[in-house]
């Protein structure tokens, strides 16, 4: 037996002191190949200082092997040395055999640096030199996954799979393929994939995706079946649970959305959008109290979320806490923050607090964006004709019949300034 085979046998068992004297042995006394072989199995079982020691060995002996250049390469990417690993890439030639193999360890190392055209150029440059080469595509296929450029991923997983290719490197291209077309919102063609998925081969994200997808297609009785089997096998993947209270909304099962959403939040309390739904929810139910403390928290955690503060604000208007509102709402004028909704808060705020200037300031910002919106108009028509400003009252009042002309109160009060 050989000391490199010596030297594997014992580490298999556990017995370190052994094998490094093996291994010592083996590095003066085991041929080329021997040694070779060994750099790759230490490599395969996490032992890549080992692994480095053979190839730099081997290359003193094989200046010229291009093969051992790369390996040298991907172990200094493995422990972050990226200026080692690009001087080993640097020297590979275009003419080198193992060239193509450079531009794909040279991509994954761009790609760790955050540099992804250029791990996109050096993937598409390889794919130019071996077009049929499989490898190529997927590497191609997933870069494109990973950088959630979806569509383009899709047709390299397809030309993968018409060609028999159903998995690589243990990836799922069937499920790859699946997700891909739930993340651009092609539901129907993501379900005939992620249907065909074995459970095995179910994992979480999979899961996940078959779920939202069901919910995108409205399916909401099988998206909560999906949903609580996610939970049920991985209850701390925190981001089901806003979409099964929705599924459970969408069956009218308020209850049992609160209920969810509620799980949700003892899984992750430091999710704003779980709290942010808890108390949309919690509307829903009727629970006023809980929703104000489900969005004040939401909130407090992300404050500079707008959709968070929004819902809270209308929480005020609608419970006619004018203070509460202004004093969440203010600072934002302040720092010169504008959103329409918000500023039509702020108005019917100062309205019920008698700042007239104010008020009118606010509703004139938030007639911009909200000239289209009934309600907004019904408000400012009725706050100008409050203040005696018969014009504008009138202004408001014509949009608003425009598109709502069945409303016969406002339109008699329309017909009753005619006079002035």
């Amino acid at each position: 037996m050989s000391y490199s085979q010596t030297a594997l046998d014992q580490l298999e068992h556990g017995q370190l002191d052994d094998f490094k004297k093996s291994y010592q042995k083996a590095l003066t006394n085991d041929s080329d190949d021997m040694l070779y072989s060994l750099a790759e199995e230490l490599y395969s079982l996490g032992f890549s200082n080992y692994s480095q020691t053979i190839y730099r060995q081997l290359l003193k002996k094989y200046p010229t092997d291009d093969s051992l250049k790369i390996n040298l390469a991907e172990l200094a990417i493995d422990a972050d040395h990226d200026d080692q690993a690009l001087n080993y890439l640097s020297q590979i030639s275009t003419q080198s055999t193992e060239y193509v193999r450079s531009l794909m360890v040279s991509a994954d190392l761009y790609q760790t640096q955050g540099l992804f055209d250029v791990s996109e150029q050096k993937l598409l440059e390889a794919q130019r030199i071996a077009p049929n080469e499989p490898v190529i595509t997927f590497a191609l296929a997933e870069f494109y996954f990973n950088t959630r450029n979806y569509r383009k991923a899709i047709n390299l997983y397809l030309n993968l799979i018409k060609s028999g290719t159903l998995e690589m490197s243990a990836v799922n291209l069937v499920e790859r393929l699946g997700v891909s077309y739930a993340e651009i919102g092609k539901f129907e063609q993501a379900l005939g994939y992620l249907e065909q998925i074995k459970p095995i081969h179910m994992t979480s994200d999979v899961k996940f995706e078959l779920a939202f997808t069901y919910f995108n297609l409205k399916d909401y009785q099988k998206a909560v079946e999906t949903f609580v089997d996610l939970r049920d096998s991985d209850p701390q993947y925190s981001s089901l649970y806003p979409y099964l209270a929705d599924s459970y909304v969408e069956l009218k099962q308020i209850d049992n959305a609160l209920k969810t959403i509620q799980e949700g939040i003892s899984i992750d309390q430091f999710n704003e959008k779980i709290w942010q739904k808890a108390g949309q929810i919690a509307t829903m139910a009727g629970e006023d109290e809980m929703a104000l403390n489900y969005l004040k928290k939401g909130h407090e955690i992300a404050p500079e979320d707008m959709e968070i503060l929004s819902l809270l604000s209308d929480w005020y208007v609608t419970h006619q806490q004018s203070q509460n509102n202004l004093k969440l709402l203010e600072p934002l004028v302040k720092d010169h923050v504008f959103d329409a909704h918000l500023a039509y808060n702020l108005a019917q705020s100062y309205q019920d607090t008698g700042d007239y200037q104010k008020a009118a300031k606010n509703y004139e910002l938030a007639s911009h964006e909200l000239n289209d919106n009934p309600d907004f108009l019904k408000h400012a028509a009725l706050f100008y004709r409050e203040n005696g400003h018969i014009k504008e009252e009138r202004s408001y009042l014509k949009h608003y019949l425009e598109l709502v002309p069945n409303d016969l109160e406002m339109a008699s009060m329309y017909e009753e300034d005619e006079d002035y």
